[in-house]
This record gives C-alpha cells, structure tokens and sequence, in this order.
C-alpha cells in the first residue's frame, strides 16, 4: 500500500501518540472524504451554469458564493463564457462579502478593480459557450479556490477563497487585474488568513459592542493584524527558510533532532 507522510506540530503529534488515535484510519477516511466532495464540485464546475440549481449542485460553497457564480454567469452576452474578469465583477457586484473587506485592506477599491477589469477583458477570450458555461481559466480559479479552502483547513468555499483562486490563476483576466492593483497570491493570502482571524475575534465579541457593525469593525481589526503577519513573516526570514518540518504523526521528536 502506498505511504504519505503527514507532517504535524510537535505538541500536536505528541497529544496524538497519547490519544493513541489511528493516524492512518482517520486520515484515510478524511481524504477519502474530502477527494469526493472536490470531484463532486469539480464536475459541477464544468457544466451550464444559468438555470441550474446551485445549491443542490455546489453545497460546498457559501450562499454568498453561489450568488457570486449566479451574478457572474447573468454578465457574459449570448454564446460567450463566464470568464474570471466576471467572476471578479460579481464580486463587486454582490457588494457584502469579505472578499471586497480583504481587498479594501489592501487598498483596493471595488471602483479600483471594476477600471482595471475594463482594462484586462481582452485577454481572455474563448469560443462560444451555449448556455453560459465557465471558460478553462474559471474553471482553473474555481478549482483553485476548492483547493485553498482545503488548504486552509475549512469545510466550505466562499469569497475570500474564490479571491484566493482568482489572483492565483495565472491566464485569466480577472487575476490579471487583480495582480496590476498589487494583490498577488502571497498577500491576498497573508490578508485573507488575518480577515478570517480577525472574523472569529469579532464574533466572539460583538455581543459586547452590538453598535459597531461587523463590516466595520473587520475593516478596523484588519489592518494591524496585517501588519503584525507581516513582521512574523519578516522574522521567520531573517531565521533562514531551511527549518525541517515538524516530525511526521507517530515519529519520535527527537529522532528528527538527531539526524540533523
């Protein structure tokens, strides 16, 4: 049977030898879990789009992406793809969602995006698509985005991981915007995990402060918490990039200390 290694923290490995839970059961039957509900959505994805019913087709993704999916195939006109430049347009267009908090954090504006998005529709054009299905590069950002939402441990897709997938794909038109405004795929990713941190927070607090509204009060928590992610990231640079990774589930700590 062929052999993964999982890497986990040393505190989290040691809690796992004295759990003595079954590593390879339970990762086994996670991935197995995880590897249909991607293909699932992935098959979803490359079908017509207008008319179908995306609950029922994409349920890992939010309402607010679904309405992002919906907003993005009512753009292109007849015969023509959904392309990224509108799946970045619904984003703005749906006007609620982190996504647009993330990128108000880094200084950019839906009026910002929407001037650059003129500016890049050309560069992705593909045949006709009757009804609206997604072109190959959206299908490559949707796709994407299942991965970082995985990625980042999360049971869900919504709009910060299809920002995710937009600025990571590299032939659309709305990466391509995205990426001329400065939100490259480390950054938006850095701002992404700080918003994510920051929405936990303020939920655990806004029954406190009821007067502050939680758009606002993540658009007043993002910014430090930027910076801070910046500065740990400065030092972990200064430390070198060579560090090992922690001891695989089931390995000795030590062992690895002592074959370096």
């Amino acid at each position: 049977m062929p052999k993964v290694n999982v890497y986990l923290p040393e505190d989290l490995a040691e809690a796992v030898r004295e759990s003595r839970i079954p590593v390879s059961a339970v990762c086994q039957r996670a991935l197995e879990q995880a590897v249909r509900r991607l293909a699932a959505a992935r098959e979803a994805l490359r079908g017509p789009v207008r008319g179908r019913d995306l609950d029922a087709h994409l349920p890992l993704f939010t309402p607010r992406a679904r309405t992002v999916l919906s907003l993005a195939a009512d753009r292109p006109a007849p015969g023509t793809p959904i392309t990224t430049a509108d799946l970045a347009a619904a984003l703005v267009q749906e006007g609620g969602n982190l996504a647009l908090h993330v990128l108000g954090a880094m200084e950019i504006t839906p009026a910002a995006l929407t001037a650059a998005l003129a500016g890049h529709e050309a560069a992705e054009e593909e045949g006709p698509s009757a009804p609206p299905a997604f072109s190959s590069p959206a299908v490559h950002c949707l796709e994407a985005a299942l991965g970082e939402a995985t990625a980042l441990g999360h049971n869900y897709v919504g709009c910060e991981h299809l920002l995710l997938g937009l600025v990571a794909e590299e032939e659309g038109a709305g990466g391509a915007a995205l990426r001329s405004l400065g939100a490259d795929p480390r950054s938006t990713r850095r701002a992404v995990t700080a918003a994510l941190a920051g929405y936990v927070h303020l939920r655990s607090q806004q029954a406190a402060d009821p007067g502050q509204g939680p758009a606002d009060a993540l658009e007043a928590r993002l910014t430090p918490l930027l910076a801070r992610i910046e500065r740990l990231e400065e030092r972990l640079d200064t430390q070198g990039r060579d560090t090992p990774p922690g001891p695989a589930a089931g390995q000795d700590p030590s062992a690895s200390s002592r074959s370096r």
